[in-house]
This record gives structure tokens, sequence and C-alpha cells, in this order.
């Protein structure tokens, strides 16, 4: 027997030969977007690979769909009880990309503590008159600092480990974990946010965006930070609030930021944050890293994210394997 895993709104320009060998000898259907996919397609596709959810309008006209997938780790815009009131699991990837996010985490923490963007930019403007190798703004003995991971799931195991071989205390806070996860790994264990906080010389966020976690870094936390504390995001940028964040740098209450994810995304150029940063403004000049959300990119990563959501999919269809479902607590058996 061979399934049809549909495709309704691709994500990646160009061919489609990831996800035809992703699902083998199954059919591969391809739309650029839900417009466009035929009520034929709906009713009869036994399952969705999808970055963005369905919309309802489209959602009521499957009849044979049994698996959702979405090829990528957040999966905070896919509405998972609605799938799940209608019995079908949800799945995400969550390891197409951990290691590039660790990765990235790190070398956002080392281009500002190492001065690489400052020195570049510097030097930039007068080669010889600001040739300063004893200036380093940010710069400490890694060995010395301590290195805090807020969410101990696989990115931020990953960010940690990578931490710990640079000969930094490594330090985690996350109460969803269970006790030993961290010693598991060789690192300490705090209790609270402001635990954290208050020790930590640099602290990486890796965890999922949720009702709990939105605006979770705040005046609150920044209030307990140790100074000279550098924060670094790749996870999602709504854990953080933007504008107490702005406080808290222009206050300094932090040290410097690098943040590969934003509230609002792209950029709001007219953010205060934002906007003294482009500007160049003395007060945050150098104290601001930004990337645009690419932490994950590499070749390798987005060949596992297309190819693995058809893998997911197939999985379940043919051996009944469910890999990585985010909705199984809400998923109703009978229709």
């Amino acid at each position: 027997m061979t399934f049809r895993i549909l495709w309704p709104a691709m994500r990646w320009p160009g061919d489609r030969h990831i996800e035809a060998e992703s699902v083998g000898e199954n059919q591969a259907e391809f739309c650029e977007r839900f417009s466009e996919v035929t009520d034929e397609q709906w009713a009869n596709c036994d399952a969705i690979v999808t970055v963005n959810d369905i919309p309802a309008e489209y959602r009521s006209k499957l009849q044979r769909c049994r698996i959702v997938v979405t090829p990528k780790v957040g999966f905070d815009n896919i509405d998972t009880k609605a799938w799940a009131n209608l019995g079908i699991p949800v799945c995400n990837v969550p390891d197409y990309g951990t290691q590039e996010v660790a990765d990235h985490a790190l070398a956002l923490m080392m281009s500002l503590m190492k001065g690489i963007t400052f020195h570049t930019r510097e030097l930039k403007k007068d080669p010889r008159g600001l040739w300063r190798p004893a200036l380093n703004p940010f710069g400490k003995r890694l060995s010395a600092c301590v290195f805090a991971v807020v969410g101990l799931g696989r990115i931020g195991t990953a960010a940690a480990l990578r931490a710990k071989a640079l000969g930094m205390d490594v330090v985690m806070y996350d109460p969803y974990r269970e006790n030993g996860a961290e010693l598991s790994v060789g690192i300490r264990r705090a209790h609270s946010l402001e635990e954290i906080f208050g020790q930590a010389d640099v602290v990486s966020l890796h965890l999922p965006l949720s009702s709990e976690t939105e605006k979770l870094i705040n005046a609150k936390a920044f209030a307990a930070a140790k100074p000279g504390l550098i924060l670094i995001n790749t996870a999602r940028g709504p854990i953080i609030d933007l504008d107490d964040l702005y406080t808290a740098l222009k206050n300094e209450q932090i040290q410097a930021c690098g943040l590969d994810v934003l509230p609002e995304e792209p950029a709001d150029p007219d953010h205060p944050l934002i906007k003294a940063w482009a500007a160049d403004e003395e007060w945050i000049d150098h104290r601001l890293l930004l990337t645009p959300h690419s932490a994950f990119f590499t070749p390798e990563s987005v060949y596992d994210m297309r190819f693995k959501g058809g893998e997911v999919a197939v999985n379940y269809l043919r051996e009944g394997r469910l890999n990585n479902c985010v909705n199984a607590e809400w998923i109703v058996t009978e229709k």
C-alpha cells in the first residue's frame, strides 16, 4: 500500500527531490500555497507536512489525514489541541538543528567576550590608529566564568557541553527536568531564574515558547543579574520582554546581549532598542549583536529538516511509529 503525503505550502524554493526521497515509494504532492490545494488532495492525503498551521477552512476538508508534521523544532504556531480534537497527532522535528543552534549561541558569546565584531569594525575605521590589542570591552577568561543554560533540552544540553569543554562552570535552570538531569552531563542546577541570573556571567536561553515562557525574561530577572552579565537568545524572541531588555541595557543592569530571535521578525525598526542599535547610539555601541534567526541554518540542517518531515510521516503511516508527538495528551482516539 502506498500513501499520499501532502506539502500544501512549500517553504523552500527549487526542486523537491529531498522531500520526494524522504517518502520512498509513496506519493509526495506539493503546492506553493494552501489556496492551490485541490479539494481532492485535501480529502485524500494521508499525511500533511507544513511549517504553518492549516486554516480551519481547509482543515474541514480532510477525510483521510492521519498525521501532521511540522518540520521544525517550534510548534507554538500550530493549534495542536484542535488537531487532537480531530484525533490527528502533530509531530515536530526537534533534531534537525541541535548542533547548529548550540554552536551559534556559543559564537554570539565568543564574539562579544573576545571583541571580534568590536575590533573588526573599529579597525575598518582606522587600521593603524585603532590597533589596540589590549582593549577588550567584555573580555574575561572563560574558565573563570559561569555559563548558565535556561532550558536543558536537546539544544540546551548541547550548549552546556560546549561551554563545559571551554572550561566554564556550567549551571542550568529548568523546573521541568527531572532531578539528576544536570548530573548526567556534569553540571550544576539552580532553582530559580533569580538564582541563575545572580551567579552567571553568561545566560543562554534554550526553552520553548509557551504561555508560561512568553516574556519570562523581564525586569525581575534583569534586576537580579550579576554585574557584567551577557545574555544570549537563540530560542524564541517573545521569551524576552524587549522593552525590559532595552531598559536593562540602558541602565547597565546587563552588559551585552546577542540575539538571533526577536518578538517581531523581521526586526521592528521603530522599537527603541533596534532604533538605538541601528543608529550606533553611544550607550549601546558594541553591546548588542543581532542575527536574522539564522542560527539553525547550514546545508546539513536544511537537508535534515526537509527529509525528516516526510520520514516522520511515513514511519507513522507504515509502521504506526509516532516520533516526537507534541499533542498526545489531548488526542481523541475516536472521532
